[in-house]
């Protein structure tokens, strides 16, 4: 560790180095600049005295000019200002210090010495945007000035796992950003690309002409997006809140200061390796507030004598299981394992941690950010997730997938109307062939029934003939008949013989002589011709029988007795005694 006391005068924040010479005293022409004072000193004071021998090393290689050093001191002014507002300027947190921008602004100005400061500005952004890390930044060739103490060297095991090494020119040349993770070398190396696209679009407006106002450009206005504070209370869904509390002042003060030396460890060695994290950030700006749950058993001292550090954190859904995150394991160790090297730990030291979700996290963290507060901050999150290039592509992926099924549908319904459609002719065309195959059995059963009428008009006369003949025979009979005088009373067996005996035609030979006398009755005929029965039932009346109609008729043998019934013989005696009476 550095012996240093660090501390804000007027606003301006120092830090006092403490380095132990190996010497009785310090002399009137003492050079810190110059090899030899490491000669003899501990670890703790060569990085004591390497700080001012860094810094005085960079100034003298950037001085070529006057010009040349205050465009130096402008552009690093600027960078500071945008590291601090962007939440990026602490390099025990994992991000750069003063230090680490220092270099990084005289390697740029190595690169473009003749460049003006929002020039420079604008290369710095390109420069780091484009950066292949791990390579190192180095301004000067490490060398050795062989007094036993270790030079950074890119072939040892220990450099080559280094993210983003920046070596320091003074000797002995090590690696300032040790500090510095993959998980904060993905922020910075974001930072630097939004940077870069702010200063690159005023450079080429500038390029235009007549598109930047002149007052916005003296008043220094058209920087303002690029200083703007950062967006980490609102740009992450989940936060951690850790609390570092103590029993008293003095013993928060120290123990929040070697909690703070620590945190980084926390964040990248132990959340964001075992975690499915895609993107974890600590905010390295510190809060005087206890946001602590009221269940802790925190007394008011504790409460009183605490501060507050937020992580905010994306969850990476391809490679989380379960809908928890336990980060209670990473916190036991960090305890067990970094903070227990503490001395002396008094009791009431302890961490508290908390979670969070963007929309419960507590208003002091917005209130020197936002204008609005809370309030102004929850606006601005909606308006940047609106205008999320990623969300803008997933809603227009939405909207023609949803254009797309509409096109499928209606496609489809073309398809089902173009084939009902089709279907349909084919119905009218076999609708078509029915009729005109119904037509000609038509005109074919038409042209039959013609066919057979003609025959049987052929065969009408001879049948004609035929029926005439038979009708005067039964005429000429009947009128033999009435002329012998048989209308007389017949039995109904002689009626029936004398019946079957007329339709048989036996009787029409007795009658011919009568056929030509009956000429005269026929003229007294009704013109009407009867038909087959009338006739038939006509004969029969002429010929003496009595013709029943089915009203009249009645059952024969209805009044007759049957042998095996009771009074069978007195019927019998009765009838037998009505017989000779008949028959006389």
């Amino acid at each position: 560790p550095v012996p240093i006391l660090t501390f804000d005068w007027e606003g301006i924040n120092i830090d006092l180095l403490f380095a132990q010479l190996n010497s009785p005293s310090v002399s009137s022409n003492f050079d810190v600049d110059d090899d030899m004072v490491l000669s003899g000193v501990d670890s703790a004071t060569e990085k004591s005295l390497n700080g001012p021998r860094v810094t005085n090393l960079i100034a003298a290689l950037v001085s070529g000019t006057e010009q040349r050093y205050q465009t130096f001191l402008t552009v690093v002014r600027l960078v500071r200002k945008w590291a601090k507002s962007r939440g990026l300027y602490s390099n025990k947190m994992g991000y750069w210090g003063g230090v680490n921008i220092n270099m990084a602004v005289a390697l740029v100005l190595q690169l473009y010495p003749n460049a003006c400061p929002a020039s420079l500005l604008r290369k710095f952004f390109l420069v780091f945007k484009s950066w292949r890390w791990p390579n190192p930044v180095m301004l000067t060739k490490p060398h050795d000035a062989e007094l036993g103490l270790p030079v950074w060297n890119s072939h040892q095991a220990a450099t080559m796992r280094q993210v983003a090494p920046m070596i320091t020119p003074a000797y002995p040349a090590m690696n300032s950003t040790l500090s510095v993770s993959r998980q904060t070398l993905q922020i910075l190396h974001e930072e630097f690309c939004r940077g870069h696209n702010i200063v690159d679009k005023l450079y080429k407006d500038f390029q235009r002409g007549d598109v930047l106002d002149e007052e916005e450009v003296e008043s220094g206005e058209i920087w303002k997006e690029l200083f703007e504070p950062s967006d980490f209370f609102i740009g992450y869904p989940h936060y951690l809140s850790v609390c570092v509390v103590g029993p008293t002042q003095q013993d928060a003060q120290s123990w929040a200061g070697f909690v703070e030396s620590r945190l980084r460890k926390l964040v990248s060695d132990m959340l964001g390796r075992s975690l499915p994290l895609s993107k974890i950030q600590l905010w390295p700006k510190k809060f005087d507030a206890c946001v602590a749950d009221r269940t802790a058993l925190l007394t008011h001292a504790q409460r009183a004598n605490s501060i507050t550090y937020f992580i905010g954190f994306r969850v990476d859904t391809l490679r989380m299981r379960g809908d928890q995150l336990d980060v209670e394991r990473q916190l036991t160790n960090f305890r067990n394992y970094e903070l227990s090297r503490f001395h002396p730990l008094v009791p009431g030291m302890d961490i508290l941690p908390r979670s969070f979700g963007v929309k419960e996290l507590p208003k002091v963290c917005f209130e020197d950010i936002y204008d609005g507060g809370k309030v102004a901050a929850m606006k601005r999150r909606r308006r940047l997730i609106e205008a999320d290039p990623k969300r803008q592509e997933a809603k227009n992926k939405k909207k023609l997938a949803k254009l797309k099924k509409k096109m499928e549908a209606m496609q489809r319904k073309k398809q089902e109307a173009e084939s009902a459609s089709v279907k349909l002719e084919e119905d009218e065309k076999v609708d078509v062939g029915v009729k005109e195959e119904a037509e000609e059995d038509i005109l074919e059963s038409r042209k039959r029934k013609r066919e057979e009428k003609g025959a049987m008009a052929q065969e009408s006369p001879v049948k004609g003939e035929e029926e005439e003949e038979e009708a005067a025979l039964l005429e000429s009979a009947l009128d033999a008949i009435e002329g012998a005088g048989v209308l007389q009373h017949k039995t109904r067996e002689e009626a029936e013989i004398d019946r079957q005996k007329l339709l048989a035609g036996e009787l029409l030979g007795d009658g011919e002589d009568v056929a030509d006398g009956g000429d005269a009755t026929k003229n007294e005929k009704p013109v009407r011709k009867l038909t087959r029965e009338e006739r038939e039932a006509e004969i029969l009346r002429r010929s003496g029988l009595a013709i029943v109609s089915d009203d009249e008729a009645t059952v024969i043998g209805g009044n007759r007795i049957l042998p095996w019934r009771h009074g069978y013989k007195q019927a019998m005696a009765a009838v037998k005694k009505e017989e000779p009476s008949d028959s006389n």
